[in-house]
């Protein structure tokens, strides 16, 4: 759940924000935890979530986060101050969607905004991580390499959902292959061939009739079918949009053959990779379960990490409670126990999100190794099944004759 807060800060200056908590007194004990001094907090319901309206928007790409980032380090380190760095990045900038957001920035920082509250108005470019990120960066003083460690974080990450993106797209050429060669097979080539065949008026094999009554069962119905399927894929588009839909989809996902270990390897990764970045940064451990649940893709593991903040913040720890979800792999719970021991959460945790990435890069390279061959072998089966049950019928019909 969403929630609005006013508070006072250490200094005593009146702070407003939001925050994602799982209860009321959840986000209390987060605010209490950070140093605020709690004024008004009430639960946010808004009827429309410009998170739910972000296709109507096109989102800045990672790149041009990443490259940002990393010029903008170089100049704080070389003493250009925060306006005139900003400036530079935005007469260099050839993204028109990033420009104008560099320029309201710069507006902005301008008037008197802090760099982290100017970017957090701009979710199509920066995540609330990567403000947080730049909110410790301008508490501590160590901005540059903040965003050196925000813009490694994002390349991963990128990398990693590129790299899945890249393996899929020659399955999925071949597979609009096959659905294509069944069409035209079905919608021209053996409707000619039935009109042949009943010229000859002579007895056919059992599979050509068996063929013959399926493409005359497709003529028929072919376009009832077609809008069905539409209307079943619509209604599940539909239904996954729901909270109770989203759920239904996450936990698909992670439970599917083969696919599902990826998917849950890739966001054990992600998890990973958050926590260890934010726990490097100085931040509190219930403030980056928060980014961690916010930052996951699917609804069951930010729904898991969500129980793992509220059992940590009540006393339990960080790895007792992941121990009690079977979406987290015994690895990760293992390595999370030490690293809470050791005080090196940070490094274990970037150890087992390498782990992670690598088991997910060969199982994906594998799947598509054993998916590619089998879709050429379907296409070659089809093609060839209807070829020689066509030849045989031709000579069956030339022996009766």
């Amino acid at each position: 759940m969403n929630y609005e807060y006013v508070a006072r800060d250490e200094d005593r200056r009146v702070v407003k924000g939001k925050l994602s908590a799982s209860s009321e007194v959840a986000a209390e004990d987060m605010l209490g935890y950070s140093g605020y001094s709690v004024l008004a907090l009430r639960e946010v319901t808004p009827f429309f979530q410009t998170e739910k309206l972000s296709f109507l928007t096109s989102n800045i790409k990672p790149t041009e986060v990443i490259m940002f980032s990393r010029q903008l380090a170089l100049l704080f380190e070389s003493g250009t101050d925060v306006v005139t760095s900003l400036e530079l990045l935005q007469a260099q900038s050839t993204h028109r969607g990033f420009k104008k957001i560099l320029g309201e920035v710069v507006a902005d920082v301008r008037g008197g905004r802090p760099l982290s509250e100017a970017m957090l108005q701009h979710p199509r470019a920066f995540s609330r991580l990567y403000c947080q990120l730049v909110a410790v960066g301008e508490r501590t003083g160590s901005l540059e390499s903040v965003l050196r460690r925000a813009a490694d974080y994002m390349e991963r990450s990128y990398i990693t959902q590129k790299t899945v993106k890249n393996a899929m797209v020659y399955p999925i050429i071949l597979f609009a292959a096959t659905v294509g060669v069944v069409a035209l097979m079905v919608g021209f080539v053996l409707p000619a061939f039935a009109d042949l065949y009943s010229k000859f008026e002579a007895e056919l094999p059992p599979i050509t009739k068996g063929l013959i009554a399926f493409t005359q069962w497709t003529q028929q119905y072919g376009l009832l079918v077609l809008a069905g399927t539409g209307v079943l894929i619509a209604a599940t588009f539909i239904y996954t949009r729901t909270p109770t839909g989203r759920m239904w989809w996450s936990n698909l996902m992670l439970s599917l053959p083969y696919v599902g270990r990826i998917n849950l390897l890739n966001e054990l990764s992600r998890c990973c990779r958050t926590i260890a970045l934010l726990y490097e940064s100085g931040l509190p451990l219930p403030e980056i379960m928060t980014l961690a649940v916010q930052s996951s893709n699917n609804k069951a593991m930010a729904s898991a990490l969500a129980e793992v903040q509220q059992s940590m913040i009540a006393g339990a720890g960080l790895s007792g409670p992941m121990r009690r979800s079977k979406l987290f792999l015994p690895m990760m719970v293992q390595m999370t126990a030490v690293g809470e021991e050791t005080g090196n959460l940070d490094h274990t945790l970037n150890t087992v999100g390498e782990s992670y990435e690598a088991e997910s890069d060969d199982k994906t390279k594998a799947m598509v190794a054993m998916i590619t061959p089998a879709m050429t072998l379907i296409i070659g089966g089809i093609i060839g099944f209807v070829a020689i049950t066509l030849l045989t019928t031709m000579y069956s019909i030339y022996g009766q004759v």
